[in-house]
């Protein structure tokens, strides 16, 4: 009780910003990437990040796979210079129509292509270190961001970020069902016993990291659409929206939980896989020149 207590006055107490998926989930999502790389792909990854000075954002670091999981969000904050990256972060799913990934990812512009494009990028033998360096960043990023279901499939609603909602009895402005799921949800998963961070087996990272990208985006998708708006909503995600606050009872969060959680585990097991293929020296590529007709 105490603990739940502490819990709910700090998330009264604090902005909405510090709360962002982009720092604790992602860095533990990070953590169990580093876990279960291979030794090689551990050292590779380390020696990259350790030239993130060459990306010139001192107050964003990227040195440790840490800091680089929550780099791509803190370069939002640095106005036009990464401005086109915004697009990158989700891909707006409807979650009451047919599963549809091709048409919420026009031209690229959304987290499942940018995650196959920049393990490109890492195996591209022509591409600049610094270049390599923020695909680095943003796919450790993007790998976690794909697996938070609201940034996945929502109703139109800015990936639920115009649902008003309160986590159980805990009411803020700036609460509602996006940054439920990113923050304080998010939080929980990782933290209640046992600890997601951990290296896996082999069978467990066969299962978890299993499928494509896009089985992945439908996953995340079918979360979004099952659990968080429909234990939000009373059951059906796509009834009528609500006109004011959605309350997240104790007993939604204790099913919501679970879902996270294996989104999280999904994440780490993932982006590790994702790691190993962007750094197999049988992957990389000298790219072809292009023909001048």
């Amino acid at each position: 009780m105490m603990r739940r207590l502490i819990l709910a006055l700090a998330l009264l107490l604090a902005p909405a910003p510090a709360l962002a998926y982009g720092f604790f989930t992602h860095e533990a999502i990070a953590r169990i990437a580093m876990l279960n790389v291979s030794p090689a792909t551990a050292r590779q990854v380390r020696a990259l990040l350790a030239r993130a000075p060459l990306l010139q954002t001192p107050t964003c670091k990227a040195a440790t796979p840490e800091q680089a999981s929550t780099w791509p969000d803190c370069i939002r904050g640095m106005g036009d210079r990464f401005s086109y990256s915004a697009p990158w972060h989700y891909q707006n799913v409807d979650v009451c129509r047919p599963f549809d990934l091709k048409a919420a990812c026009k031209d690229g512009n959304c987290v499942s292509a940018q995650i196959e494009r920049q393990v490109k990028l890492l195996q591209n033998r022509n591409i600049p270190v610094r270049e390599k360096v923020a695909a680095l960043a943003f796919l450790i990023h993007f790998v976690g961001d794909l697996h938070a279901p609201p940034h996945a499939g929502d109703r139109g609603d800015r990936g639920g970020n115009d649902v008003k909602a309160s986590y159980g009895p805990v009411t803020a402005r700036w609460l509602n069902l996006h940054s439920i799921w990113d923050s304080p949800l998010a939080e929980r998963a990782v933290t209640t016993p046992p600890s997601p961070i951990r290296a896996y087996s082999a069978a467990e990272r066969a299962e978890l990291g299993a499928g494509s990208v896009e089985d992945w985006s439908r996953q995340a998708w079918e979360a979004s659409r099952d659990t968080a708006y429909a234990l939000a909503m009373g059951g059906d995600p796509c009834g009528p929206k609500p006109d004011g606050l959605v309350t997240v009872t104790p007993e939604a969060i204790e099913k919501m939980v679970p879902v996270q959680r294996l989104q999280i585990e999904r994440a780490g097991v993932r982006l590790a896989r994702m790691l190993d293929e962007a750094f197999d020296p049988a992957k990389a590529f000298t790219p072809q020149p292009r023909r001048r007709d």
